[in-house]
């Protein structure tokens, strides 16, 4: 298990790019399943996760090629149909979170998957009902196999468009259905659906191989299906969630910095939340350039309660941010309750913040009120250990403007989420070493 040692207090400068956005590349990924064809697609995240993902569609028989950094190539025209009906697939699937998105491109295109309980971030409860509940809706049968501890699911010969409305607007589980309704029989409408940017850009390859989907961008999906699909290009977008915690490195360390190519117009309202802690940021053209500043000042609300801060589905607030925002608001002036309604164990990692001197209330798993130091009174070194990605973030965030050594252990779970971010970061002036 590696650690990375910091020495904290230092400011940044200079620019930074965000790699390709990792959800979105575990959809698309996943989609190439789909076809016999070769799919190429570009801008990929070489993180952990992405590369596990990777290694998961190879063994299936996908012919994998690298073209360039970030660039490949896909062909799944010969799966292995023993191997993803084996005991050892049901157990690479199991480590890997992002392994759910390869259900619905195997059972709409050979008729039978296995859908094991996904590891990957221990954040509490994530329900994979609204997959299943989809699969079923399409004419899938489900069973539970105990010897490989996993769901099931068969669609016989072909499955059936149908009206469905989703229990939760989830991501996953919108990407899912979709892929697995794109080779169905007759149409699919799904309401209640996911209309994130990472949604957007999946239908919109879909498309480009064949599929039929409109209304993408809202809640209400309709799936023509088609007989097969074809090879395309793709180029993923940039990763949002990394956009948001360069916001947040700028700010806690009082530094200067220039995000580049971010995609603005798929940024939603981040930006706008960030400007709610008191950092200041313009668009120049599709980059984002942070001034350097002495105080951050949290907004209040008009009638002068306290700011809040919650994750809510797309257009609101994406909940992987908000553990970024937590540690910022302890170093800006005022006070915001972080509302985290997602996951009920994303907030746990506060104690940590609290041992370095943050001043936090954790009112219940869901929610911690913050009073910020103004940079007053700067947080102290520590050592930690990341549960989850985003923590692990928020983490380095905070031993980054903690003047002294810090160490942060367990960091494979940072690498599943941010490529070289050690490089990358002592690039802008920072000092982390990776042991």
């Amino acid at each position: 298990m590696s650690t990375f040692v910091i020495e904290g207090g230092h400011k940044l400068s200079g620019s930074i790019e965000p790699q390709g956005a990792k959800n979105e590349a575990l959809q698309v990924l996943s989609a190439v399943l789909l076809t016999s064809e070769t799919v190429t697609i570009n801008n990929i995240p070489e993180i952990l996760d992405v590369k596990n993902l990777i290694a998961l569609i190879e063994a299936m028989g996908v012919i994998v090629e690298r073209l360039s950094k970030g660039s490949y190539r896909f062909t799944a025209g010969h799966i292995n149909e023993f191997f993803i009906r084996s005991t050892d697939f049901v157990q690479r699937c199991a480590k890997l979170r992002g392994s759910v998105m390869v259900v619905g491109p195997l059972l709409t295109r050979f008729g039978q998957a296995f859908f094991p309980k996904p590891g990957g971030d221990k954040i509490g409860r994530r329900r994979v009902d609204t997959h299943i509940d989809g699969f079923m809706k399409l004419g899938a049968t489900c069973s539970y196999d105990t010897s490989k501890r996993a769901y099931n699911l068969s669609s016989g010969k072909r499955l059936k468009g149908c009206y469905m409305l989703l229990d939760e607007a989830s991501v996953t589980g919108t990407a899912n259905i979709v892929m697995a309704a794109v080779l169905a029989e007759g149409t699919t409408t799904i309401y209640n659906a996911a209309c994130e940017p990472y949604v957007q850009q999946l239908c919109r390859l879909l498309n480009s191989m064949g599929a039929q989907i409109e209304g993408i961008g809202s809640n209400l999906l309709t799936i023509h299906g088609v007989e097969k699909l074809h090879g395309a290009e793709h180029t993923i977008l940039p990763d949002m969630i990394e956009v948001g915690s360069f916001i947040g490195m700028a700010a806690i360390t009082q530094s200067e910095l220039t995000i580049k190519n971010v995609s603005w117009d798929n940024l939603g309202i981040i930006p706008e939340c960030f400007r709610r802690l008191g950092i200041k940021l313009e668009r120049r053209d599709d980059d984002i350039y942070i001034p350097s500043q002495q105080s951050y000042e949290i907004e209040s609300f008009i009638d002068g309660s306290i700011m809040t801060l919650a994750d809510a589905p797309w257009p609101g607030l994406t909940p992987d941010l908000l553990s970024v925002m937590l540690v910022v608001a302890t170093q800006c002036k005022g006070s915001v309750l972080i509302h985290q309604k997602m996951f009920e164990s994303r907030l746990f990692f506060v104690d940590k913040l609290i041992d370095m001197g943050a001043q936090i209330i954790l009112c219940d798993p869901h929610r911690a009120v913050v009073i910020g130091h103004d940079h007053k009174i700067k947080l102290k070194p520590g050592k930690m250990t990341s549960p989850d990605i985003r923590a692990g973030i928020a983490m380095l965030l905070a031993a980054m403007s903690a003047p002294g050594i810090s160490e942060i252990d367990n960091i494979d779970q940072i690498d599943r989420g941010y490529e070289d971010i050690e490089t990358r970061l002592n690039a802008l002036g920072a000092h982390i070493t990776r042991q």
